[in-house]
């Protein structure tokens, strides 16, 4: 089967911008505060709004299963307090749910955090727990930078988010490190935030020794992992000079990369550079790239037109397609069998 591990829920009903709209118009006066009770969305809307498009888009391109999370760019954690970030990710882990009980054989979720600049990443447990105990997420994605294009941080091998880690290794679920909009004109939010954040968590994870405190903890580097293929050599080179350990014993243990990359000499760099071990299967469909490749006339975010053309053995491209995905998302994996697949 071919398991798409990097899947957003770009097409939910208009209803859940408006009410988002409201909530951020209403921050500092409580009075004009929605209630989570005043959005309604039927089962029906949302079959509609995966029917036909995420789901029209998997059948055509031949993908079985996404691991569906909400909308990156909405997760928006720069936007008002702890209070406003935890209402608004359990509307939209909630949705993500419903949207797997709706399909349970092409979706099955991952949540996003209720993170909030300079609040204890220990306030998102809840949340976390919820979504694996109740809703049967499979791994979670993690902003490194809350405040939107600002860094204001601490890098991700620091103990202040060690108490998310430590609930990653109890359940056994992968983060997959992603930022949200940018709120810094200096970095385009698709463009240059995604991209600097995914080199900027591998650099981050290189100078440090984070897999030493969790040899079990592990991170999807999503977007093909930013710049970090292409300056394989230069990350191979400061790490000899740090005096760490080869990449391979450092880091490649924990870190994965995904398909998101949207060109064909794109996929055969990740391919050539990055262990076969280490690279998993994603389009990020109906994401941050929609349209048509002039070149090829096919849609820039079809990848798995690409690993077909890659220049790998046929072993290897299951492994990237499946096998990959249910080593490094065990409940996957455990879902996957519970349905006998």
């Amino acid at each position: 089967m071919i398991i798409d591990i990097h899947g957003h829920y770009t097409t939910a009903p208009k209803t859940l911008e408006t009410w988002r709209n409201r909530q951020i118009a209403a921050i500092g006066n409580p009075v004009e505060m929605p209630k989570v009770s005043e959005l309604r969305i039927s089962d029906d809307e949302l079959r509609e709004s995966i029917e036909t498009n995420q789901l029209r888009l998997m059948r055509e391109r031949g993908l079985d299963l996404t691991v569906f999370s909400p909308r990156a760019s909405f997760m928006a954690h720069h936007i008002g307090d702890f209070e406003v970030s935890s209402t608004w990710a359990a509307i939209c882990n909630e949705l993500c749910y419903r949207v797997s009980q709706l399909f349970p054989q092409h979706f099955i979720p991952a949540a996003m955090l209720p993170q909030s600049p300079g609040v204890d990443i220990a306030t998102c447990i809840p949340e976390l727990v919820k979504c694996v105990e109740q809703y049967g997420n499979v791994a979670i994605n993690l902003n490194p930078d809350p405040s939107g294009g600002h860094w204001t941080s601490p890098p991700l091998s620091d103990r202040a988010w060690y108490p998310v880690y430590e609930k990653m290794v109890e359940y056994d679920i992968p983060a997959m490190i992603h930022v949200s909009t940018s709120c810094n004109a200096c970095f385009h939010t698709t463009g240059a935030h995604y991209l600097n954040a995914d080199t900027t968590a591998f650099m981050q994870c290189l100078t440090s020794d984070l897999f030493r405190d969790f040899p079990s903890l592990r991170f999807v580097i999503p977007h093909g992992g930013g710049a970090v293929p292409y300056h394989w050599g230069r990350f191979r080179g400061l790490a000899q000079e740090m005096k760490k350990p080869p990449l391979q014993e450092h880091l490649l243990d924990n870190i994965f990369f995904d398909t998101c990359v949207y060109h064909q000499p794109g996929i055969d760099l990740l391919t050539r550079v990055i262990p076969v071990d280490n690279i998993l299967f994603a389009s990020e469909m109906i994401g941050a790239v929609r349209g048509l490749d002039p070149q090829t006339g096919h849609y820039f975010d079809d990848t798995k037109r690409y690993v077909e053309a890659a220049d790998i053995e046929p072993e290897h491209r299951d492994k990237i397609y499946e096998g990959n995905a249910r080593r490094v998302y065990p409940r996957l994996h455990a879902a996957l069998q519970a349905q006998g697949r």
